[in-house]
């Protein structure tokens, strides 16, 4: 489905809506894209549109009306705190602990992989406040990109979005491939024995996964078919899978030998925070559940409850196996491929394994679920921007599904799973991941400290000199601690630098604005840890990964200046044409309290929204 609906604007007025089939308007509807005359006109106007994208912000009550409109149909609510938190456990417990524990224990942390999971969950936890607070406040499918749409403007959540889908795509590659490995376990194979071996194409590519494509079509199926049916499936899957890991942990402390913890870290603490750059893999997927905020009964109450939940059990879950796999077994003789599995068959309990494998199977195939739900939802709320083809925004009026963003995120999935090693994917989903939670937490800050219309300019600079020396001085310590091996004098400078700049924000600056239902605690300065702790992961990531980071990058902004923000740039004209009585859409992107927003309390209690 692509264009806005009938009746969307104040006025009454309307925006045609446009048909579900197959046609080239429902790829490329918009006046830029009707002939080649309109888009060459449109490239010649791209520095004065990008001026326009960049300068506009889109408000709370566009994304939660305006924007769920222009997929048709609505989603339907049908989810509370107890599947919210079972989808987070679901969401997140599956290959980053079966396959990654092990193979970061052998080879960058050695039994202090438990304080690595510990680094990683305390930034993944913070990411998880500054989550909720959105999901409380815009409760849409759009998740991450939505909130920056509302604080930071289009083109930084497009960037954003890219990296979204670039998460879940390798994510859920990553745990497809994993998939297989546990598989190939369970029939006492070799993971390769079940993937065809292609000489002619690199190492890192070469090792074919076709039950991989298998598993993530077969998830593709459950994911259209109904949210609450797969929320269902999903918790049942959990329970039997948290009795495996209770299991696991319980037998597996019977045969632990405090010997293993004799060199407890004998990679030293750049190898522990080196391992949790690449283990904060693990957590990824409980932003997926911030995207079932529109599909949620009571999001004030609902979204902490889940969304804090599910993330201490799985940080406590993940802590606890990872000193039991350290215990059985000596690190450099963990496997990398099913580390469990093999460390029960060290110590004689072969038996183990078979039930170890199943429960690691369901885990992933419980995470390959709820990726495929959120990103399918977040896939659909970039589409009714239209900075994706609006097509993707189709919901299915008997399903209450987004079938065909469902559909065409998992086929990139299944492709990508089919060629790629795990240890490529691991590190580029953690380096979109980490990006993406730190941008969230920069717009919560934003969101507390500035309103249009009411914020000062001398309060705004301040914001941003704050905002620039906490990002600055962050950026800085992560790149000292990726260049310098032994040196120290360097965070004797950023670390204040950074102090500084949140100490400053939580002086000098107002906060602009209350939340209305729920709201993190210890703002500035949670976020602002937030943000220095995701950055400073990132400096612990290999170059080479990096690199593959830039030519995505690359890919996104080509695509950005040839379709998306020429589309995105004509679908707010058409909403202008429809709003003609004096609310501008330029106010209503920009977050001024139009007259009738004011009389209808539309915004009351949120300072006109941005």
């Amino acid at each position: 489905m692509g264009g806005v609906s009938e009746g969307s604007g104040d006025d009454g007025g309307t925006i045609r809506r446009r048909g579900c089939a197959c046609s080239k308007n429902d790829f490329l509807p918009e006046e830029s894209f009707k002939s080649w005359g309109n888009y060459v006109n449109a490239i010649k106007e791209t520095p004065k549109r990008f001026k326009n994208r960049v300068l506009t912000r889109s408000m709370d009550n566009t994304e939660l009306h305006e924007m769920k409109a222009r997929s048709e149909h609505e989603m339907k609510k049908t989810l509370n705190w107890w599947d919210l938190m079972w989808f987070g456990i679901g969401a997140v417990i599956g290959a980053g602990i079966f396959v990654l524990t092990g193979l970061e224990a052998r080879d960058d942390a050695g039994p202090a992989v438990v304080l690595s999971y510990v680094v990683s969950g305390v930034s993944a936890m913070l990411s998880v406040f500054c989550y909720t607070e959105f999901a409380v406040e815009i409760p849409v499918a759009g998740g991450s990109f939505a909130y920056l749409r509302v604080e930071m403007g289009d083109f930084v959540a497009f960037i954003a979005a890219g990296n979204i889908l670039l998460e879940y795509v390798i994510g859920g590659a990553a745990v497809a491939r994993s998939w297989t490995s546990y598989f190939a376990t369970l029939c006492n194979h070799q993971p390769d024995d079940f993937r065809i071996i292609a000489h002619s194409l690199p190492e890192d590519y070469g090792h074919l996964d076709p039950i991989a494509v298998g598993v993530a079509s077969i998830i593709a199926v459950l994911a259209v078919l109904s949210t609450k049916g797969s929320s269902r499936f999903n918790y049942i899957a959990s329970i039997f899978h948290i009795a495996v890991i209770l299991f696991i942990i319980i037998a597996g402390l019977t045969k632990a030998d405090t010997k293993n913890y004799r060199d407890f870290t004998p990679y030293g603490t750049r190898g522990i925070f080196k391992a949790s750059a690449v283990l904060f893999f693990a957590y990824v997927g409980f932003d997926a559940v911030s995207t079932m905020a529109e599909e949620t009964k009571n999001p004030a109450r609902d979204i902490p409850i889940g969304l804090v939940g599910s993330m201490v059990i799985t940080t406590v879950c993940y802590c606890l196996l990872a000193i039991t796999l350290t215990l059985m077994q000596p690190y450099k003789q963990i496997n990398e491929d099913a580390p469990f599995s093999v460390a029960f068959e060290a110590v004689g309990w072969n038996w183990a394994k078979y039930i170890v494998a199943a429960g690691a199977l369901k885990g992933m195939t419980t995470v390959l679920l709820v990726g495929a739900v959120g990103q399918a939802r977040y896939l659909t709320h970039i589409a009714r921007t239209h900075m994706m083809p609006p097509w993707l925004a189709h919901v299915n009026s008997r399903t209450g599904t987004p079938i065909n963003a469902t559909i065409v995120m998992m086929s990139a999935t299944g492709i990508i799973a089919f060629f790629t090693k795990l240890g490529i994917l691991s590190n580029l989903l953690s380096i979109a991941t980490l990006f993406i939670f730190m941008m969230v937490a920069v717009a919560l800050l934003v969101r507390r400290y500035y309103v249009s219309g009411e914020t000062t300019v001398a309060n705004r600079n301040k914001l941003i000199g704050c905002v620039v020396l906490i990002l600055g001085s962050s950026i800085a310590t992560a790149a000292y601690w990726g260049l310098s091996e032994k040196g120290w004098i360097g965070y004797v400078i950023t670390v204040p630098i950074w102090f500084s700049g949140t100490a400053g924000l939580c002086i000098f600056v107002p906060q602009a604005r209350n939340p209305k239902l729920w709201g993190v605690p210890l703002v500035p300065w949670l976020p602002s840890v937030s943000i220095f702790i995701n950055i400073f992961l990132l400096g612990s990531i290999d170059g080479a990964s990096f690199g593959r980071f830039a030519v995505w990058t690359v890919v996104l902004l080509v695509y950005y200046f040839l379709f998306g923000l020429h589309a995105s740039y004509d679908t707010a004209m058409e909403f202008k044409e429809a709003t003609k009585d004096g609310n501008g859409w330029k106010k209503i992107e920009e977050g001024a309290v139009s007259s009738q927003s004011a009389t209808t309390g539309v915004n009351n209690g949120n300072h006109g929204t941005n």
